[in-house]
């Protein structure tokens, strides 16, 4: 199937507005010719399921389709997060991406599709962004770290009820047992994984997303100094 095909054909799916399929197929072509490597998959073709479907099945959480912000961690070539701001043109997107040649090509993308006056590019790590404590209904993070550190990054940025939305593989015993001791200590509920079904990406059997809310107050500790979530994140065992 040709990618414009199958664009058309996710557009139907997801009930996505008009302008869709043509900013989708324009933001993989910006993917695909951009100077600096934003993602190992850069053929157009291949991008569609990778890319673009993976990033529509956060549609499937409820949370998602309602959210008025979304802040998406590690956006890197606009997956989850650009592709999110096209299919939901109500919602304020924040895109939170440190390394600043990927934040620059974010920031020329957001304008190219016509998505500036919704799109902010934030060139910070999430744990030095302090503006953005407390004002997300929804944080997203794709392919970005495991899920005890998401959790620790999503928790201080979200409203109370607000959730992350977690793209992740194959489910995983023992990080879904840290992520628990994680959300216990963050405020946040258990990680709930969703399997994606059949059809709706390639190898949808091995991709799941994972849905955690924010339940109460995020204790004053958080967030804690960059890079400590990663070097020290919550285990099961602690």
């Amino acid at each position: 199937m040709r990618p414009s095909d199958r664009l058309a054909e996710l557009s139907a799916e997801y009930d996505l507005p008009d302008p869709a399929a043509k900013q989708l197929m324009a933001l993989l072509e910006r993917v695909s010719s951009a100077p600096i490597a934003l993602t190992a998959v850069r053929d157009v073709t291949v991008g569609v399921e990778v890319h673009i479907a993976d990033s529509l099945a956060g549609l499937l959480v409820d949370e998602v389709r309602a959210a008025g912000r979304i802040v998406d961690l590690g956006s890197g070539g606009g997956f989850p997060g650009l592709v999110l701001a096209i299919a939901l043109p109500g919602a304020q997107v924040a895109l939170v991406e440190s390394v600043v040649k990927k934040a620059a090509f974010l920031r020329d993308a957001s304008v190219a599709l016509g998505l500036a006056d919704r799109v902010d590019v934030i060139p910070e790590r999430a744990e030095m962004w302090p503006e953005g404590l407390g004002t997300a209904d929804v944080v997203t993070a794709r392919a970005l770290a495991s899920l005890p550190v998401l959790l620790e990054y999503a928790a201080p940025l979200l409203r109370e009820r607000g959730a992350l939305v977690a793209w992740k593989g194959a489910r995983v015993a023992d990080e879904e047992a840290d992520a628990l001791a994680a959300s216990e200590a963050l405020a946040m509920s258990p990680p709930a994984p969703i399997a994606l079904p059949r059809g709706t990406v390639r190898n949808a059997s091995e991709r799941h997303l994972y849905v955690s809310l924010k339940v109460g107050p995020t204790p004053d500790r958080y967030p804690r100094r960059p890079g400590m979530a990663r070097k020290r994140p919550h285990r099961a065992s602690s």
